[in-house]
């Protein structure tokens, strides 16, 4: 399985596999058909409260992925999260796509991230 990322504003590509919005605010100035999306799994995302406590700093990016992480194991998150893994399981390229200026700081790395690891563990 691949796990790969990517900003929306990139064009999609051959080898992408499945594209999967993990943000729960749809992007600025991005049509839905020119998203050339999959799936968009809104409720993945972080919640608004921790999102705008996190506002994309990079110091703060440890503790935002310890947060998120403990809120991808309940509600809407989680079931979201469960149906992604089965989705990487069943898919042999996924991209999670984001709108986040900063690709290294953000939710789509951990979820890939979590991905991996989870993969690693079967």
């Amino acid at each position: 399985m691949t796990v790969k990322l990517k900003r929306i504003y990139e064009d999609k590509s051959d080898n992408d596999g499945k594209r999967i919005l993990v943000d729960r605010v749809w992007p600025r100035g991005v049509s839905k058909e020119n998203a050339k999306l999959d799936e968009w799994f809104k409720e993945i995302g972080p919640t608004k409260e921790l999102r705008q406590w996190f506002d994309h700093d990079p110091d703060k990016f440890e503790t935002f992925t310890k947060k998120y992480r403990k809120e991808l194991q309940s509600g809407e998150q989680k079931a979201s999260f469960d149906k992604l893994k089965a989705m990487e399981k069943d898919n042999a390229t996924i991209t999670l796509v984001f709108s986040a200026k900063d690709e290294q700081h953000n939710q789509a790395q951990v979820l890939k991230e979590m991905l991996e690891q989870n993969e690693s563990s079967t």
